[in-house]
């Protein structure tokens, strides 16, 4: 049995709730007019508005109660120091280190592991350098222009989010391509734009053995070897992000185009790691270094900062008092930067790979929720799909909105309208509208049979992150802040984050399945449904 909905703290959040569950943001509003002074903060080039929750002050000190209790303090150093904190793998998880501008020492195992790090950055600015000063040749003497990357989950993810967020900072002459589906219709649309003669594909696996990423890369170099004919152009359009060099090796590629990280860096953090070689091609090395300083700058925040002045802090506290003191289900993401359609996608591997568990550390089933699902896309487009439901629905739906000053594209002047449409849909969902005030609208137009229908209850709540416009800074420090949020939430809930065993069942049925489908194994053990459906794929082949 989990002992966090025990504790003292826990008891007295539960209580504090009862006290607020019939209080509307309105009257919190109207309570206190200082309220946004007062609950919002500015750090890493970022806002965090948090006024709109249904919260107060003494809800805040709770919370930073049961963070304390759950020793939260304790955790974060042990992060920082590189010591075990996915203890299931007997792991470190130093996503930290990869970004230490400050070089300051981080032991693993009691070496300092920064040197590794840093040799790794400076393969990679050569790496960087060549290709896009048109150094690198292919096989037949040409420069590259086109960039794939093979990879899948945090190997895919995160660089593919960076990459189209950041995409006014991409090299005039290189084209950036993800391909992670094992589906080959993603693959085929990609090798159908590209030239062989000017392509570079980025293989991003760890053990080289990911049966969705090696399929990929040797349906490429099949490809690849149709168009030119000789096994030795390989080693010229292939490089490996990986730490097994004898695959890379059988695989045709030179070891040393072969990118190192380690055991530490868990998928969904590597994006810091050598996995970010896609990134630093395409932006360029010194852009890349920026995305890591910001991501350090936000460490250093997370690691310093009180409690009750902690940006990372406050939005996982803020999220763990939605999830278990208000039974909430999901989390919106919704960013009104249309260079961060990706970020929600990537919140989804980050935040629920990390929290989707059920028992503790110590094994214990959990007796309380843990991660939401975590869903949403970029601004205006969702309000013209589900924000019904995010008004007038059921549910309890807090939100992150998330929004820049100034776009990185404001040609024609959109940005005004942007942020009225971001503002507005905040101040929406937590005002609502009232009979009184609907019937004061709509005026001689109001029909009373109607009127249940044109109504807004509101208290719905919501955070606002915003920032200038969106740098390679703003962007490490964004991604940064809701990594260390998703940290936060697994100490309060006494789970380890830095695991994904749930990844391995069904990886692990496919492997088991695929002879019975090639017709090498027999399938009379499986289940009726699979068998039926095994005889349905036979029969219509």
């Amino acid at each position: 049995m989990s002992s966090q909905q025990h504790s003292q703290a826990w008891k007295a959040l539960q209580t504090h709730q009862h006290s607020l569950k019939n209080t509307h943001l309105r009257d919190l509003f109207a309570q206190n007019p200082q309220r946004f002074e007062q609950l919002s903060m500015q750090t890493c080039g970022i806002l965090f508005d948090y006024s709109k929750n249904r919260l107060s002050a003494e809800t805040l000190t709770l919370l930073q109660g049961l963070a304390q209790d759950s020793g939260l303090n304790d955790w974060r150093e042990r992060l920082f120091n590189g010591a075990v904190v996915n203890n299931t793998e007997q792991r470190a998880a130093l996503h930290v280190a990869l970004r230490n501008r400050s070089d300051r020492p981080i032991q693993v195992d009691g070496h300092n592991v920064m040197p590794k790090v840093n040799q790794v950055l400076d393969k990679m600015r050569r790496f960087c350098h060549t290709v896009r000063e048109g150094e690198w040749l292919g096989h037949t003497g040409k420069p590259i222009q086109s960039i794939v990357n093979i990879g899948i989950g945090g190997s895919d993810l995160g660089p593919k989010m960076v990459t189209e967020a950041l995409d006014n900072y991409r090299h005039p002459r290189l084209h950036t391509y993800f391909d992670s589906n094992l589906d080959a219709a993603q693959l085929n649309h990609i090798l159908s734009i590209v030239d062989p003669e000017t392509t570079l594909f980025i293989v991003a696996s760890k053990t080289f053995s990911t049966q969705e990423t090696l399929t990929n890369a040797r349906s490429a170099r099949q490809w690849l070897l149709e168009h030119l004919q000789d096994d030795s152009a390989v080693s010229k359009h292939f490089v490996a992000v990986s730490t097994h060099t004898e695959r890379v090796k059988a695989f045709g590629i030179d070891p040393e185009n072969m990118f190192e990280f380690w055991d530490w860096v868990g998928g969904r953090y590597s994006l810091w790691s050598a996995i970010g070689l896609s990134v630093a091609v395409t932006i360029g090395m010194d852009n890349y270094l920026r995305l890591l300083s910001g991501a350090h700058a936000m460490d250093e925040h997370f690691r310093t900062a009180p409690l009750e002045q902690n940006m990372p802090v406050l939005l996982g506290l803020i999220g763990v008092w939605y999830t278990n003191f208000w039974q909430t289900r999901t989390q919106a993401i919704l960013p009104y930067d249309y260079a961060l359609k990706l970020l929600p996608f990537y919140l989804q591997q980050l935040e629920m790979e990390s929290n989707g568990k059920r028992v503790t550390r110590e094994g214990q089933a959990v007796e309380y929720n843990t991660c939401p699902v975590v869903w949403g896309t970029a601004g205006n487009n969702g309000q013209h799909a589900y924000y019904q439901l995010l008004h007038q629905g059921t549910q309890l739906i807090p939100a992150d909105f998330i929004v820049a000053v100034h776009s990185q594209a404001d040609k024609y002047g959109h940005q005004n309208p942007v942020l009225a449409n971001a503002l507005a849909q905040t101040r929406a969902l937590m005002l609502g509208r009232n009979s009184e005030e609907t019937r004061a609208a709509l005026g001689d137009e109001c029909d009373e049979a109607h009127l249940p229908h044109r109504l807004f209850p509101g208290n719905q709540p919501s955070n606002l992150l915003m920032y200038q416009t969106l740098t390679p800074d703003i962007l490490g420090s964004l991604i940064a802040l809701y990594e260390h949020k998703v940290f936060v939430q697994s100490v309060c809930w006494g789970i380890n984050p830095f695991d994904q065993w749930g990844v391995e069942l069904g990886k692990q049925m496919a492997a088991e399945l695929l002879p019975a489908l090639e017709g090498q194994a027999d399938a009379s053990h499986y289940d009726g449904s699979t068998q039926g459906l095994l005889a349905f794929i036979q029969s219509h082949r």
